[in-house]
């Protein structure tokens, strides 16, 4: 197949940070060469429990997106309502990257999709013979009939056509084989395998992605879910194994547990497997703020990539480390810069003087060994009582000690 091409300005590729001690598992970066990213943000994302996301929410998380170089944009689910039709047509119209719309294998939700003027229409089916008896009151040979019908119609109207078989890690592996073969040869441009319930495990998931590789004329997408944390690493199996794409959504949201994280998925395969996503990665602090503002689903502190703390310290021993060389006790490959956000230290019980020093040096003071030790004394005994030790409260302790401070020398002076 042809890859859709756009007038956006690419940034150049990064130059490889060098980590100036043993690479350890960073010495080997082989296992594949290219990767893209397909956003389901505006749709799986917005399914998230208590989640809904406003027709300006998504025109701006859209743009965002567009604007990083998201390789695709699922802007939703078109036949679902007036008012999901319109903003899926509207961000079609507006963005540069390809716009897909989702369909059942039913005719007026594939007429929904073609309408509302995406480029990439993503049509699925359940295939798994749970979800065919007891949630679609279906069979295998009619799901597959109508998932040809489907990709059939979306193809001869010229479309990017994407044909999911949910529930793939649930489905019996020989009909998973056939309906791959059928909606490929049907003129599905892209097959994606749904770990639907998340109960993939990398190696296992691995294999599934070859097999279906092995199978299918079509490029293959996956799509992983996060019931047991593994959502991330799933995808990235998914890549080892031989596809092209990975669904992603901002912060993990979606269905239950959630998604492959859009900023874990981009920044492992950009720093861990040292490939060039073409996704301003700078700007992926950003993303997560605004998803996590229009979502209303907190991100945990402890959150890779984009948590409070992903680039705080407050351990003396790790900090001491961050301060001399900031590769000590952090990846190395990936700096809070390239994501858009900062590094601290943060005060507390674990602290020691090097991050008080620190600290105290950046907000003009000038202590001796012993003030530093009696200031660091004073922030693990308040930090011990479980209270937050702010720069307020240390600018205090300082002045309890008696520390000069350049303004007071400025006063002097004058």
């Amino acid at each position: 197949m042809q890859w859709l091409t756009t007038t956006r300005t690419r940034r150049l590729r990064r130059t490889p940070r060098r980590v100036e001690f043993f690479q350890g598992t960073l010495g080997d970066t082989t296992e594949f060469d290219r990767a893209r990213i397909f956003d389901t943000t505006l749709r799986d994302g917005e399914q998230s429990p208590r989640t809904s996301f406003s027709y300006d929410d998504k025109r701006e998380i859209a743009a965002v997106l567009d604007e990083m170089g998201t390789h695709v944009i699922e802007a939703g689910f078109p036949v679902n309502s007036d008012a999901e039709f319109e903003a899926v047509r509207d961000i079609a119209e507006s963005t540069n990257v390809t716009t897909c719309g989702l369909a059942r294998v039913v005719e007026k939700d594939v007429e929904a999709a073609l309408d509302s003027g995406v480029e990439m229409v993503h049509v699925f089916a359940s295939t798994s013979d749970i979800q065919l008896e007891d949630a679609m009151h279906s069979n295998r040979a009619e799901m597959q009939e109508r998932s040809v019908n489907a990709v059939e119609r979306a193809a001869e109207a010229g479309v990017e056509v994407m044909f999911s078989p949910m529930d793939a890690t649930r489905t019996d592996p020989e009909y998973l084989r056939d309906v791959v073969e059928a909606t490929s040869a049907a003129g599905a441009d892209w097959i994606n395998v749904p770990d639907t319930c998340g109960v993939a495990t990398p190696t296992r998931f691995g294999k599934l992605i070859a097999d279906v590789c092995a199978h299918a004329d079509a490029e293959v997408d996956v799509h992983t879910h996060d019931d047991f944390g593994l959502a991330s690493a799933n995808a990235l199996a998914g890549f080892e194994a031989g596809a092209a794409q990975a669904q992603v959504s901002v912060n993990g949201i979606g269905e239950r547990a959630g998604n492959a994280a859009y900023e874990e998925v981009v920044m492992a395969i950009e720093s861990l497997y040292d490939v060039d996503t073409g996704i301003d990665t700078t700007r992926i602090t950003e993303l997560s703020r605004l998803v996590e503002a229009a979502s209303d689903i907190e991100t945990p502190g402890n959150k890779p990539v984009v948590g409070q703390n992903a680039f705080s310290h407050e351990s003396g021993i790790h900090a001491a480390g961050v301060i001399e060389n900031s590769d000590t006790f952090e990846p190395g490959v990936m700096t809070p810069e390239m994501v858009g956000a900062s590094r601290e230290l943060v005060l507390g019980k674990h602290t020691g003087t090097h991050s008080v020093r620190e600290r105290l040096v950046e907000a003009g003071y000038s202590p001796t060994d012993d003030e530093v030790r009696e200031c660091t004394r004073r922030v693990k005994d308040f930090g011990a009582e479980k209270e937050r030790v702010t720069m307020s409260v240390l600018e205090r302790f300082a002045r309890e000690v008696g520390i000069d401070h350049e303004s007071e020398g400025a006063e002097v002076n004058a």
